[in-house]
């Protein structure tokens, strides 16, 4: 292991990946001491594949339905957890993402003390071509609902599933919230920001090679916005109300309020003067635009509150040489 002490465990979740899941386990370096494959369900020959994989080091689970990723790497998570894993991966089955990284991963959660690390492939703009235009104008789209749902504003890449988590941080998460479907990444964050997670993104060059996406647009555009508005209100609720009394909660209310009492009100004179032909007075127009007012400047006020709540967000280079030098500035070293 290239940090001594700590074990590491990767959990690849597999569905119909008899054409690549063989590359991808061999790919894993000899450091990683559990490889947990979840076979979620393939109907294809994923699970012939690796039986005939001759490594030690492999466990495999395997579902009688498919849960979705997110479900095939709770399964996973919970497998990690019995070996007692110090560090838990996730590597996606298609071979998108390169396993060489894992001890840059590794680095970054151990002497930085963070509790998620994660990849950025918007890092390198040079990359950025390689990767379909549809899926960068999605991504980009889904990164900012994601910051504003999540409350992690300096994450910039909460797509990418190339992720690791500290089993200290593994354990407090309740599994059971995390979401089954191509939403498991963004309720991750969800639920890590309200036990206040410490996150750390590492720039990695985007991996293209013509692959299709197995994921829907017309299925995101169907469930993401409930997905997001639901994990939204439960954040808000557990952090800032459940295990804080925050002046949030408080900034909140008062503005929806009288955005509320603002428009009503408003829109029951405007009415009054349409129906009437009688121009509203001075006084209406006042008691219809300060609510307003008050209210947007409650819901503003409140968005900083819960950008300065973010917390910090380490940014790290895929090269260990820079990942280092970064290391010996923050500790006051050479």
């Amino acid at each position: 292991m290239p940090i001594e002490g700590h074990t590491l465990a990767v959990v690849i979740p597999a569905y119909q990946a008899e054409k690549t899941i063989r590359k991808v386990i061999q790919q894993i370096p000899p450091y990683v001491d559990w490889i947990i494959v979840t076979d979620d369900a393939s109907t294809d020959g994923t699970a012939d594949v690796i039986k005939q994989i001759s490594d030690s080091r492999i466990c495999v689970l395997c579902h009688e339905r498919n849960t979705g990723v997110g479900g095939a790497m709770v399964t996973g998570f919970q497998k990690a957890i019995e070996f007692q894993a110090d560090l838990v991966a996730k590597i996606d089955a298609d071979g998108q993402m390169d396993p060489q990284y894992l001890e840059q991963f590794a680095r970054a959660a151990v002497r930085s003390k963070c509790d998620y690390v994660k990849a950025n492939r918007f890092g390198h703009i040079e990359k950025l071509p390689t990767m379909p235009g549809i899926r960068l104008a999605g991504n980009l789209l889904l990164t900012f609902l994601t910051k504003f749902v999540s409350g992690y504003w300096n994450v910039f890449d909460p797509q990418n599933g190339y992720v690791m988590i500290t089993r200290r941080m593994l354990k407090r998460l309740d599994l059971k919230r995390l979401d089954s479907s191509y939403f498991f990444e963004n309720s991750m964050l969800i639920n890590l920001n309200i036990m206040r997670a410490k996150i750390a993104e590492i720039y990695l060059p985007a991996l293209y090679r013509g692959e299709k996406s197995s994921m829907r647009l017309s299925h995101i555009i169907a469930t993401f916005p409930e997905k997001l508005l639901c994990g939204y209100l439960y954040r808000i609720y557990q952090k800032y109300v459940f295990r804080s009394l925050s002046p949030f909660v408080f900034l909140m209310i008062f503005g929806i309020g009288t955005i509320l009492w603002g428009s009503v009100w408003g829109g029951m004179a405007w009415w009054r003067s349409y129906a009437t032909q009688i121009p509203a007075t001075t006084g209406t127009v006042i008691l219809a635009l300060l609510p307003l007012l008050l209210g947007w400047t409650s819901l503003l006020q409140a968005l900083v509150l819960d950008i300065q709540d973010a917390g910090e967000c380490l940014l790290f280079d895929y090269d260990d040489e820079e990942l280092q030098t970064m290391e010996d500035k923050r500790s006051g070293g050479p």
